[in-house]
C-alpha cells in the first residue's frame, strides 16, 4: 500500500483543535503518522476541506428484518437508485433499503468509514454477518438485542446480577456483538400476548419485571463488564403524543448509576426525535424538543442520536424491533404520497425468546402537519443543543430516511435560509405554530458537523482509533469540494454528496464519487470482562433451560469464526 500525503486542505479535526488549518495529513502502512519518508502519494486538497471518515452511529443496514425489508418492497427501487456493475464493482438497488453491495459504496461515496446496525436479533446473528461480508469498504459493528430477552428478565427478576453481567458478556461474544441494545424494554415481550408497557413500572407478563428494572439492570451490567459504548436504548412509547416525560423519567432511571469506563455517559436514547413529542393526541401534537435539551444541557450521564426525518422522493421501509409500535404505524397511514392509506401492508416479527419487529412502509409529508412538526423536531434537538458531543446525527436509517439523504440535511443544518424556506413555504402552518424553529438562528459549523457525525459518534462509541485525524489513528479521511469563506445551502448539499476523495485505511477508495477500490471492511467487536465463576454458574441455568426456549441446538447456536474473516476486537478500558 502506498503512502498518502494530503496537502494544502483545510483541516477540521476537532478532538485535536483543528478548525480548519492549513495543515498536511501523512498516511502510512494504513494509520497517520507525523511524517511520511520518501515516495508517497500526494493529494492536493487546495480548496478543499478535510474531515475525519464518517462514523455512523445508528443505521438499519443488516440482518433478516432489513433482508424482509427489501424483499417487502419490490417499488422501493427507483430508477435513479439502481447501481450498475462496473470493473470494479458490482450492481445493486434500492432506494431507502439498498442491498448490500451498493450500502457499502453508497456509505463510501458520501465519505463515510463506519457504520453501526443497531439491532440484532441473537438468534438471526449469523444472518447479519453474512450480510456484513458482503458490504464493501466501511467497518461495521452490531448491537445485540437484550431489552426483552427471556433470560435477561429472568436473572433480572431473581436478582442474580453477577449471572445477568456474565449473559450479557457471553451473548457478546456468541454473537460477535458490540453493545447492549434496548428496544422499548418490556412492551416487546407484553406484544406477544396482544398488549405493551405505558410506563416504566408495568409489569412485563409472567416475567414480574417492569422496564425501570430491565433498564437498570442492564446499565449496571453494561458498565460493571466495562464495555466501551453505554446500553443503546430506544425507549418505550416512541412515537406517541406526549411521549416526552416518559423519555426524561428514563434518562432520570440511570442518573445515579457511576460510569466505569472512563466517561460520563451512562445511556445513548437513539432517535430522540420520536421520543421529544408534547401534546396529548395528534390534534394538538407539538414539539417538546426544548424540554429535552434543557435537561440534556444540565446532565451529561446522556447521549442521544436524532433519526432526523427526511421528506422523501418515495416511501421509506420502516422497520424496528418495537412491533407494537410498527402495528401502530401501520394504522396511522401508508406508503402512499398522495395521502395515508391505514391498513396497508405491514409485517410482524418474532424471534423465539429474545426480541420481536415490524415492517411499515412510510411517506413523509411536508403537507401533513404531524411529520412537518417531526421533522422540525429533529432540527430543534440538534440546532439547540450546546455540547455537540452529547448529540449526534442520523436519520434512523431507513426509518426517518434513507442515509443517502444525509447531505440535503446538512444543508438544514448550516443554511438557515434553505430551512427557513421549507417551514414557511413548504410545511403545514402547524411546524412553524408548533414548534419553535422559525426562531432559532444557529447555523452549524463544518466542526458543528464534524463532531456530530465523527468525532463525537467516534467518542460514544469508544472508538478512539478514528473519529479524529491524530497521529495513530486509522487512516479514515474523507475531502470534501468546499470553500468556508463561501457557502450557500446548494454548495454545502453539492459537497456532501458526492467526496472529492475517500481514504479507508490508507486506501483511496473514492475519488470523485467514484469507487476506486473495494476493500472488505472490518468487524468491531467487543466482549465484557467477568469472573470465571460467574460465567459458569450463569451458562449452567441458562442450558439447564434452553431445551424449553430454543428451537436450535446450544451448541449451534455460536456465530462461528469463519462468518467473521477480518475482525478488530476493541478493548472497554
Amino acid at each position: 500500500m502506498r503512502d498518502i500525503i494530503i496537502k494544502n486542505g483545510l483541516v477540521y479535526d476537532p478532538i485535536n483543535d483543528l478548525d480548519g488549518e492549513k495543515k498536511e495529513i501523512h498516511i502510512k502502512d494504513g494509520k497517520i503518522v507525523d511524517k511520511v519518508n520518501g515516495d508517497a502519494k500526494i493529494i492536493d486538497a487546495s480548496g478543499m476541506i478535510v474531515l475525519p471518515g464518517g462514523v455512523d452511529i445508528h443505521s438499519h443496514i443488516s440482518g433478516a428484518k432489513v433482508n424482509s425489508g427489501r424483499a417487502f418492497r419490490p417499488e422501493d427501487k427507483l430508477p435513479n437508485y439502481n447501481d450498475k456493475r462496473t470493473k470494479l464493482t458490482r450492481s445493486g438497488t434500492g432506494y431507502s433499503v439498498p442491498s448490500t453491495w451498493s450500502t457499502g459504496y453508497r456509505y463510501a461515496k458520501l465519505g463515510y468509514t463506519t457504520v453501526i446496525e443497531p439491532a440484532m436479533p441473537l438468534l438471526e446473528a449469523r444472518h447479519t454477518h453474512e450480510e456484513f461480508n458482503e458490504m464493501p469498504i466501511i467497518d461495521k459493528a452490531a448491537f445485540p438485542l437484550l431489552g426483552n430477552n427471556w433470560f435477561v428478565m429472568r436473572f433480572i427478576k431473581d436478582k442474580e446480577y453477577d449471572k445477568l453481567a456474565a449473559y450479557v458478556a457471553w451473548v457478546l461474544k456468541v454473537t460477535k456483538g458490540y453493545a447492549v441494545k434496548i428496544v422499548n424494554p418490556g412492551g416487546v415481550e407484553n406484544w406477544c400476548w396482544g398488549k405493551n408497557v405505558d410506563s416504566l413500572d408495568d409489569h412485563v407478563l409472567h416475567f414480574d419485571v417492569t422496564p425501570r428494572e430491565i433498564i437498570e439492570g442492564l446499565a449496571k451490567a453494561n458498565e460493571k463488564i466495562g464495555l466501551p459504548h453505554t446500553i443503546h436504548v430506544h425507549c418505550n412509547n416512541l412515537g406517541h403524543p406526549g411521549n416526552v416525560k416518559h423519555t426524561l423519567a428514563t434518562m432520570d432511571t440511570v442518573e445515579k448509576i457511576n460510569p466505569q469506563n472512563h466517561r460520563d455517559s451512562i445511556m445513548h436514547i437513539t432517535h430522540c426525535q420520536f421520543n421529544a413529542y408534547g401534546g396529548t393526541n395528534w390534534g394538538n401534537f407539538e414539539s417538546a424538543a426544548p424540554e429535552v435539551v434543557e435537561y440534556l444541557n444540565s446532565h451529561k450521564h446522556i447521549t442521544i442520536d436524532v433519526g432526523q426525518v427526511i421528506f422523501g422522493e418515495a416511501a421509506t421501509t420502516t422497520m424496528t424491533a418495537d412491533g407494537p409500535w410498527e402495528f401502530a404505524l401501520h394504522h396511522l397511514g401508508g406508503m402512499s404520497p398522495w395521502g395515508a392509506k391505514p391498513g396497508v401492508k405491514w409485517i410482524n416479527g418474532q424471534v423465539e425468546g429474545e426480541s420481536g419487529s415490524g415492517i411499515v412502509p412510510y411517506f413523509f409529508s411536508p403537507k401533513v402537519a404531524v411529520n412537518a412538526i417531526q421533522w422540525a423536531i429533529g432540527l430543534e434537538l440538534l440546532l439547540l443543543m450546546k455540547n455537540k458531543y452529547q448529540i449526534f446525527f442520523t436519520t434512523d436509517h431507513p426509518n426517518g430516511g434513507p442515509f443517502t439523504a444525509y447531505p440535503k440535511a446538512f444543508r438544514w443544518l448550516m443554511d438557515k435560509k434553505t430551512r427557513d424556506d421549507i417551514l414557511l413555504n413548504q410545511c403545514s402552518n402547524k411546524a412553524e405554530t408548533q414548534t419553535h424553529l422559525k426562531d432559532i438562528d444557529y447555523e452549524y459549523s463544518i466542526s458543528d458537523l464534524c463532531i456530530v457525525t465523527r468525532a463525537g459518534t467516534a467518542k460514544c462509541l469508544g472508538l478512539k482509533d478514528r473519529g479524529h485525524l491524530g497521529v495513530g489513528a486509522i487512516g479514515d479521511v474523507s475531502i470534501f469540494k468546499l470553500n468556508p469563506e463561501n457557502m450557500d445551502g446548494h454548495a454545502i448539499e453539492k459537497a456532501f454528496t458526492q467526496a472529492a476523495y475517500t481514504i479507508k485505511d490508507g486506501q483511496i477508495v473514492v475519488k470523485d464519487g467514484e469507487i476506486m477500490a473495494s476493500p472488505m471492511g472490518t468487524l468491531l467487536q467487543t466482549e465484557g470482562k467477568v469472573k470465571e465463576g460467574d460465567m459458569e454458574a450463569m451458562l449452567s441455568e441458562v442450558k439447564a433451560y434452553w431445551r424449553d426456549h430454543y428451537s436450535i441446538n446450544f451448541n449451534n447456536y455460536r456465530v462461528q469464526d469463519v462468518y467473521a474473516p477480518k475482525v478488530k476486537m476493541v478493548n472497554g478500558t
